[in-house]
């Protein structure tokens, strides 16, 4: 066999500059992790040089099935949705369809006005303020824009989304009015937090294409990149395929997963009520691979061209002001630095010295609520993308630290 998801093997892992024996210990260890019952199975593909070096899998696809975890597999990829939906807005850009100090009401006219949290009355009701100006693209692309989510209980503003229900609203529409009822968390630009700005961003797609969400991925995105099982719903017959979402069952095993966080879980083999930019997509190991080589290859990828190698390095530049890069907040999703931060849709690794990471100066990563994680590191030529199925925790986020542990240690040769 000479490919893999219409992408070529490696000859040997030592001509990768890879010590394959190293290598079989991350291999060792995620079987282990599949034996303990700390996951179902995974499925892990790493890329040298734009050549597979080394693809496994390990476990079953679901538990109580003798099915094995596959090849093609398809896992719910939920958040890495968001660098995909980042691509499709940046293709628009090149079109010249919008630019990054754009504010944010030139295609969302319904945040117009938007007021700011200011702190809480005696009465428990928010104190607002109105907003020094409106959020900016550049602001919605890298989650500075002061926008909720509705994942987690630790703000008011946060606890809003959940009590309006802004991830279960029936269409995008539905959805950028429900966030527009609610006030911005802070001031645009003045701190970095998870929201819903990546499904914001497909409904832009959506306005600026006049196609859904999913029809644009698919012209623009999957079929130039023949990324065949990645989409918002699946066909019927491809439901066995689809590996099993568990969470920990607090007894040190897991149980079939029936919501995420809060929303109840999507049949893939139905449309669903709205295509999201920030957390819908079913994809496989190859397919996601295919779109991480892409990106690696600064927006071509066997002759196709999606961005022009310009727009991908500004995708990989730091966009989080130094004014935020230099304080901390525990509301953050990750800990920002002058060594970390966040680009138009991918976190950034600035300085791996001071971060005392071993992926290299713009390496470009995000993962999944599901598990799923991926990296992408120009510097050392390497793509790498993990996939499980257990909701994040504290097991799922050791998959993704491990396994770079695990990469870095067998990559012997980096000058091959």
């Amino acid at each position: 066999m000479s490919e893999v998801g219409g992408l070529p093997l490696a000859s040997d892992a030592g001509a990768a500059g890879f010590d394959a024996a190293r290598l079989d210990h991350m291999a060792a260890w995620m079987a282990d992790m599949v034996g303990t019952g700390q996951v179902a199975g995974a499925s892990t593909l790493l890329m040298r040089h734009g050549q597979v070096v080394d693809f496994r899998t390990f476990g079953k696809a679901r538990l109580g099935d003798q099915a094995p975890l596959a090849a093609d597999t398809m896992f719910r990829i939920y958040s890495m949705t968001k660098p995909v939906t980042a691509v499709a807005m940046m293709i628009l850009f090149e079109e010249g369809r919008w630019r990054l100090d754009d504010p944010i009401t030139k295609f969302l006219p319904e945040f117009e006005g938007q007021k700011v949290f200011a702190g809480m009355d005696a009465d428990g009701s928010m104190r607002l303020e109105d907003a020094t100006r409106p959020p900016s693209m550049r602001e919605l692309m890298s989650h500075t824009a002061g926008l909720g989510y509705g994942l987690f209980d630790v703000h008011p503003v946060e606890r809003a989304y959940g009590e309006k229900a802004v991830l279960s609203a029936g269409s995008l529409d539905e959805l950028a009015r429900r966030a527009a009822d609610i006030p911005l968390m802070f001031q645009p630009g003045t701190e970095w937090f998870y929201s819903v700005a990546s499904d914001l961003l497909g409904l832009i797609v959506e306005r600026l294409s006049g196609q859904t969400l999913g029809a644009f991925l698919q012209d623009r995105i999957f079929g130039p990149l023949r990324m065949a099982d990645t989409g918002f719903h699946t066909r019927a017959d491809n439901e066995h395929r689809l590996a099993g979402l568990y969470a920990d069952d607090g007894a040190g095993g897991l149980k079939t997963a029936t919501h995420t966080f809060g929303v109840p879980i999507h049949d893939i083999t139905t449309r669903p009520p709205f295509e999201g930019g920030g957390g819908g997509l079913v994809s496989t190991t190859t397919d996601y691979a295919r779109f991480c080589q892409m990106i690696l290859n600064r927006g071509e990828l066997d002759g196709v061209r999606i961005l022009s190698p310009e727009t991908v390095a500004l995708m990989g530049t730091n966009v989080i002001p130094d004014a935020v890069l230099d304080t901390t907040n525990p509301l953050r999703l990750l800990p920002f630095s002058r060594a970390f931060g966040f680009g138009l849709g991918f976190s950034i690794v600035l300085d791996p010295t001071a971060l005392g990471v071993s992926e290299g100066r713009g390496t470009l990563s995000w993962g999944g609520g599901g598990g799923t994680w991926f990296w992408v590191d120009p510097a050392s030529d390497i793509a790498f993308v993990g996939m499980i199925q257990r909701m994040a925790d504290p097991v799922s986020d050791t998959f993704r630290r491990t396994a770079r542990t695990f990469v870095y240690r067998a990559l012997t040769h980096p000058e091959k």
